[in-house]
């Protein structure tokens, strides 16, 4: 008794408990530590989004088991409500888990979409790694008017870093009069942006498309 009130004055006295007292609390305080970080880890994800969007079950289970962050729930919602099937959803997540990224193109997907690019298209837009900062030239290009096989050729050029016509180019030309067959062929044989205008000019100037064809490109 005389030890036990001998500690209380000295802690009312401001000093510092034995060694071997804060020593016996040590376990106690690691162990709510894991409890609590346990706890944490065990939290069920929030799919509400999902639901809402109008994902069926079985697609949010496969989703659940490919370990989707919350941040891609909501990345997938978008997608989703813009009409993307619960399948290819699926694949969208696969190939960015594939590719070692997380899933952050909800809008580029979305505005595809809405812009009237095929699912098939886009999965393979993702599959080049093209949903990235200039999905907006790749949406501009079919609101043109500009067909999804060249959409796709420009795309397939960016990523392998060769030359091609730009969108606007494509755009203009399109509207002198050239059909998509042709422009899909300049794009093909990766004429540079920069002969954009000698094209257009060689149009105006009457040259049918063969002969367009002929000078700008090597077939």
């Amino acid at each position: 008794m005389g030890h036990i009130l001998g500690y209380d004055a000295a802690s009312a006295r401001g000093e510092r408990a034995p060694r071997h007292l804060c020593c016996a609390f040590l376990p106690a305080l690691v162990a709510v530590a894991l409890l609590a970080a346990g706890c944490q880890r065990m939290k069920p994800l929030d799919t509400s989004q999902l639901d809402s969007s109008g994902m069926g079950y079985d697609a949010v289970e496969q989703l659940k088991g490919l370990n989707v962050t919350p941040a891609e729930i909501g990345e997938i919602a978008k997608v989703r409500q813009a009409g993307f099937s619960d399948a290819d959803c699926l694949k969208l997540i696969q190939i960015y888990r594939a590719s070692g990224k997380p899933f952050d193109a909800g809008d580029a997907v979305s505005g595809l979409l809405q812009a009237g690019v095929g699912e098939g298209t886009i999965i393979q837009l993702a599959q080049m790694q093209q949903l990235g900062l200039d999905w907006g030239e790749l949406q501009a290009m079919h609101l043109a008017g500009l067909s999804d096989a060249i959409v796709l050729e420009v795309a397939r050029r960016h990523a392998a870093g060769e030359p091609v016509l730009g969108g606007a180019s494509l755009a203009r030309l399109k509207n002198a009069g050239l059909r998509q067959t042709t422009l899909l062929d300049l794009t093909r044989s990766g004429v540079p942006d920069s002969e954009a205008s000698a094209i257009l000019a060689y149009r105006r100037h009457g040259a049918s498309e063969n002969e367009i064809l002929r000078r700008f490109t090597k077939s």
